[in-house]
């Protein structure tokens, strides 16, 4: 007796056309994220814009386009043109789309134009999250990460080199005009009708070179000038890349041209309450915006605050002090739970950070700092490694912050679902 196998017949036609509904499980992600979209996220501040454009031909659905780009993200799909393929290729993307196949120039258009309204939906989601019971405020730990920018380092240079550069390429150049206008008879002769003075490609590229050069550093002096100094300092770099960007060292001796990104996290379920971003390696900055950002998004403040020795200062425990915070912020690098003897020398007696330095070694083991580690450290972990975003697509420092926003919004959303799901 043969075995029987179910049919299998590629060219059998359909009765009825099947439902987008059917293309995934009704547990799936992509319903979730499509109707989140449809029924929960107040877009009118994307759809405004169109409301003035009467003619042309009819654009996808900005609705349909937003819930495509929250749903490439959470799968760790980026790239505009891997967006795209999606749309062809992936049950679940249609299962969004609805079967339209927007080419990856829309979808980057889309992205760029209303990159600001998508930072909006930061907010909104953080609200369905608090609605959801998921945010308690009893305990949020902030820490940074240093993300990778559009650029790379090498295409960095320091203003030092860059005036012993332009001084060098001036030379080259002024040599190779006199070698043309040396030349010009013979030229003459070998092509005809052409002048014969036309410089070569290279001499050209030289001269653009010269150019970006000088750009770059009159920007840095500019910044100087800014900050109230005489001249940039030597070792002062800009990105020919992206100038907004920074070179940051990122673990060790590793060094990145790259951008910090803060993140804010609630212990209760590991929600982004709180998110920001700058081209400055220092930490030190963003506890003041961040905390007065948790009380916009949130409108409450957190009991508990921790965070590592890069936040550690006077006026940053100060502000804690101010919100009633109770705070634990590591003042050193900490051995065995206690401040190293470096720390207690470099600390004055009387201080903020003495007394928190006092606090901390008293916790020892049970200090509420503890929980630093199992609240934000993993929440850059699953962003880097289980969805795989470690490099911004944008370049710029506002497109990044905008870029930024859209990934704490996806992994939200993830959050979010996974509750929801949960029996």
């Amino acid at each position: 007796m043969s075995k029987t196998f179910r049919e299998w017949n590629v060219e059998q036609g359909w009765l009825l056309p099947p439902s987008v509904m059917d293309f995934v499980p009704l547990d799936h992600m992509a319903h979730f994220i499509r109707d989140t979209v449809r029924e929960q996220l107040d877009l009118s501040e994307i759809l405004a814009p169109y409301e003035k454009e009467e003619r042309g031909y009819p654009p996808y659905h900005p609705v349909m386009m937003t819930a495509l780009l929250l749903y490439a993200y959470c799968q760790g799909v980026y790239s505009s043109r891997r967006i795209a393929r999606g749309c062809e290729d992936r049950m679940d993307f249609m299962a969004v789309t609805g079967l339209n196949r927007p080419d990856f120039r829309t979808v980057s258009d889309f992205r760029k134009r209303h990159l600001e309204a998508l930072q909006g939906l930061f907010v909104q989601v953080l609200q369905l999250c608090q609605l959801a019971g998921l945010v308690k405020l009893g305990h949020v730990s902030l820490d940074g990460t240093k993300m990778k920018a559009n650029a790379s380092k090498h295409k960095a240079m320091s203003y030092g080199r860059m005036r012993e550069t332009e001084l060098h390429l001036k030379r080259q150049v002024r040599e190779w005009f006199k070698q043309a206008h040396s030349t010009d008879a013979a030229e003459d002769r070998q092509h005809g009708q052409r002048r014969g003075d036309e410089l070569p490609d290279w001499v050209a590229d030289k001269q653009r070179r010269i150019a970006k050069i000088r750009e770059a550093r009159k920007a840095l002096e500019a910044e100087a000038s800014a900050a109230g100094e005489a001249a940039p300092k030597s070792k002062a770099q800009r990105n020919f890349t992206d100038p907004e960007s920074r070179i940051m060292r990122k673990s060790g001796k590793e060094y990145v041209q790259a951008y910090n990104a803060q993140a804010a996290v609630d212990s209760q379920a590991q929600i982004i309450i709180a998110q920001s971003l700058s081209n400055c390696a220092n930490d030190v900055q963003q506890l003041a915006p961040t905390l007065k950002q948790i009380k916009a998004n949130t409108g409450r403040q957190a009991q508990e605050f921790s965070a590592d020795a890069g936040y550690c200062s006077e006026g940053n425990l100060a502000v804690l002090a101010r919100h009633r915070v109770d705070a634990y912020i590591a003042t050193g690098r900490q051995r065995h739970h206690e401040a190293s003897a470096a720390g207690r020398r470099r600390t004055t007696e009387g201080t903020r950070v003495a007394a928190m330095r006092t606090k901390m070694a008293r916790g020892g083991r049970r200090s509420r700092y503890r929980l630093r580690k199992s609240v934000v450290e993993p929440v850059f972990g699953q962003i880097k490694q289980a969805r795989g975003f470690r490099q911004f697509l944008l370049r710029g420092l506002e497109k990044v912050q905008g870029e930024w926003s859209l990934i704490c919004t996806v992994h939200n959303l993830l959050k979010l679902a996974k509750a929801l799901k949960a029996p």
